[in-house]
Formats: structure tokens, sequence, C-alpha cells
């Protein structure tokens, strides 16, 4: 009778014993659930963060859809110099314009298209962007494609100072509100490269032939926009 009772009771103490040992399992594996959630919710906060670096504003998207077009106008005025012009100078000019300006417009197409945003589309005349700051009308740029020698030389430097002063303007609107830091950047790049070429083309044209009054505003009674 002790026997069987001893017997009992380590066998129900060995019971006992194995039911710790599962809660305690049970207690651990809940706490190491716990420490992954934990995780899980410090590395979430992390993609935000990589969100923003990246991030984006209303003004960057009108920036690139505004200086595409702008630039795609200085190229189609750039490769007119290479048969009309007469001095080396305005084609080692032109040249430079178009090494420069083409990647960028492929630069900012990129960045259109990953914002989902439309890109505006080449070779659709100038009328529709005859507000924007420094653009040629559709006259101004017949009248270039006309121009031979010495007098498209004057012409060219004298509209192209006028659309560098533009794409200046846009560009210092673009770093004082756009959000988007590579855009940014190309617009601290456009606003060095063209003032200096705006520099250079005004010592070309010479005292006579200031875009401000006596270029092309003065010689065939062009509505400057720059």
């Amino acid at each position: 009778m002790t026997i069987r009772t001893l017997t009992r009771r380590a066998a129900l103490a060995a019971v006992a014993a194995t039911s710790a040992l599962v809660l305690a399992a049970c207690g651990g594996s809940g706490g190491s659930g716990g420490a992954h959630a934990a995780h899980g919710a410090s590395a979430s906060p992390g993609a935000p963060g990589a969100t923003a670096s990246t991030a984006h504003n209303a003004q960057d998207v009108a920036f690139a859809q505004a200086m595409i077009p702008h630039h795609q106008q200085a190229l189609e005025m750039a490769r007119l110099a290479a048969d009309r012009a007469s001095s080396a100078q305005v084609k080692d000019l032109a040249t430079r314009i178009e090494k420069a300006q083409a990647p960028e417009i492929r630069t900012m197409t990129g960045w259109l298209r990953s914002w989902g945003e439309k890109v505006p589309m080449a070779g659709m005349g100038h009328s529709g962007h005859s507000g924007m700051s420094g653009m040629m009308s559709d006259a101004d740029m017949a009248a270039l494609k006309k121009a031979e020698g010495k007098d498209f030389d004057k012409k060219f430097l004298s509209m192209m100072v006028e659309h560098h002063q533009g794409a200046v303007e846009m560009a210092g609107t673009e770093k004082a509100k756009g959000a988007y830091g590579p855009a940014k950047a190309l617009a601290g790049a456009i606003v060095t490269t063209q003032n200096a070429e705006i520099k250079e083309m005004k010592k070309l044209l010479g005292p006579s032939g200031t875009s401000s009054s006596g270029g092309m505003n003065g010689m065939n009674g062009m509505n400057g926009m720059g």
C-alpha cells in the first residue's frame, strides 16, 4: 500500500515537472516571437527614411517638364551652327551646348518617368512654350534658320543669351523651391555653366550686340523673354 502510494506520487511529480518544462518552452517561444516582432517594427521605419531621400515635389516636376523643351530648343539652335555659322568660336560654343544639354534631357526624362509624370514630346513646335522664360517663338526660329554667316552668328548669340538667361531663371526657382536632391544639383550646374556661357557670348557679340537692348529685340523687334 505504501509502495503503491509512493509510486503514484512519483508519477504525479514527473508529470508536474514535464508540464513545467513545456510551459517554460512555450514562454521562451513567445519571447522569441516578441523579439522578432520588435525587430520588424524597428526595421520598418527605415523604409520611409530611404523614400524621403528621393522625395520630390511639384516644383521638381514643373522644373523637369519645363526645362526639357527649353533644352530641346537650345539643341535645335545649336545644331544649326554647323552649316550656317561663320565663326569657329560660335561653332565650338554650339557643340558644347549640345554635348551638355542632350544628356540633361535624358536625365530629366528618366526622373519624370520614374515619378509617373508626363514627359514633354519633342518636335511639337514652340508656340505652346512661348510664355516660358527665354523661349524663342516659331518666328524667331524661322529667322535664325534663314540666316547665314556673320548674320547667323549675331542672331544665334543674341538669341542664345536670352535663352540662357531664361534657363538660369528657371534653375534658380528650382534651387529655391525644389525638394529632389539631384534636380537641385542639376539646377545649380545649369546656373554655373550657362552664366559662364552668357559672359562668353556677350564678349563675342561686343558692345554693339548686347542682348538686353541691342540684341534680337533691337534688330528684329522680337519679344525678349529672358
